[in-house]
């Protein structure tokens, strides 16, 4: 069994986290960010790498995959710790008279971290895509739930089925360089930003309404489906060799909901403004916290951490300031 003897744990490594493990170093904090992806950038990596997000300060437009690398070059001179593949289950606590628990964070894989402090940052939960009813048996050999690599689908002809920004945004993505993009949506009506939409109408994807994917078909990979469409008698056969299932996702806050935390809609912490949580030394940040008046941005996420991660400072030392200096008054990280 690996242990990790650190000041702060991050549960997280969405951006929010990788902006804690950065504010943390800035502090002096040994600290160690844990994730159950296997890869750091929570939903950005998983989700939408390629996409633009356009409402981080300071970045007119910045692509998922290039605002996750710079979170990670940010923190790097301060030597973070990731242990990734392994989601954070058991919270124990060791008394140590006068003075703050310790938490004992033990993860799926057998990995026990002791910290001074805990700053979840989780987004929402383990997230679990939604299953395409047909087509399953593809899974990995033509059908995906996430588009991590565009690279996979240059040149091919693609079937992207849903109705909200994922669906839409991969489907923009991916019409310049696949051979064929198709669009597929049970309903007439989009889920994904106008804006968005009005791109996809003008653009050369192809667009089937009240329309749903009934079978995948091929040999040991994927090559075509059949698409059923409300008042139309049969089905339409499409050449399809990648089939992207972007029909959203469940989430779970699963073994945290073991931790003795207050929760807000069975789906979210509640804190207070430093951040706290109701359980000693467990701060929480980003999409996952809540508080009146929650507007649930990556830019707001970025606030909440570095207020979170000051205040366990505190909670640490309750000799440190709270405000650490503006970084613009200290040496530049080596």
């Amino acid at each position: 069994m690996s242990a990790f003897d650190v000041d702060v744990l991050i549960v997280g490594a969405g951006p929010v986290g990788l902006f804690g493990a950065y504010y943390a170093g800035v502090r002096g904090l040994r600290t160690a960010v844990v994730d159950s992806l296997s890869q750091v950038g929570g939903q950005v990596s998983a989700m939408y790498p390629e996409k633009e997000i356009f409402d981080v300060a300071g970045f007119p437009a910045v692509s998922g995959r290039r605002l996750i690398a710079n979170l990670v070059e940010q923190a790097a001179p301060y030597d973070p710790a990731y242990l990734l593949g392994q989601e954070a289950q058991r919270l124990d606590r060791v008394p140590r008279g006068g003075r703050p628990d310790l938490l004992v964070v033990k993860t799926g894989a057998g990995t026990e971290i002791t910290a001074g402090a805990v700053v979840v940052t989780g987004g929402i939960g383990t997230f679990t895509p939604r299953p395409l009813p047909a087509g399953e048996e593809f899974l990995g050999q033509g059908l995906a739930y996430f588009v991590p690599d565009s690279a996979d689908y240059e040149g091919r002809d693609v079937v992207v089925v849903g109705g909200g920004d994922s669906a839409v945004d991969w489907a923009l993505m991916l019409h310049p360089i696949a051979a064929s993009v198709t669009l597929v949506h049970r309903r007439t009506a989009f889920r994904a930003h106008h804006g968005s939409i009005g791109r996809l109408t003008a653009s050369p994807v192809k667009i089937i309404l009240n329309a749903q994917v009934t079978a995948a078909l091929g040999g040991e990979r994927l090559e075509r489906v059949e698409v059923g469409v409300t008042g139309e008698d049969g089905v339409r056969t499409l050449p399809c060799d990648r089939l992207v299932a972007a029909l959203g996702f469940t989430a779970n806050l699963g073994p945290l909901r073991a931790w003795g935390l207050d929760l807000r809609d069975n789906r979210h912490l509640v804190v207070d403004p430093a951040m706290r949580t109701n359980v000693p030394g467990v701060f929480a940040a980003g999409d996952i916290a809540d508080y009146d008046g929650k507007v649930r941005l990556i830019a707001t996420g970025f606030g909440e951490v570095a207020t979170a991660v000051n205040n366990a400072a505190v909670h640490l030392d309750p000799h440190a300031q709270l405000f650490p200096g503006h970084s613009t008054d200290g040496p530049a990280p080596l």
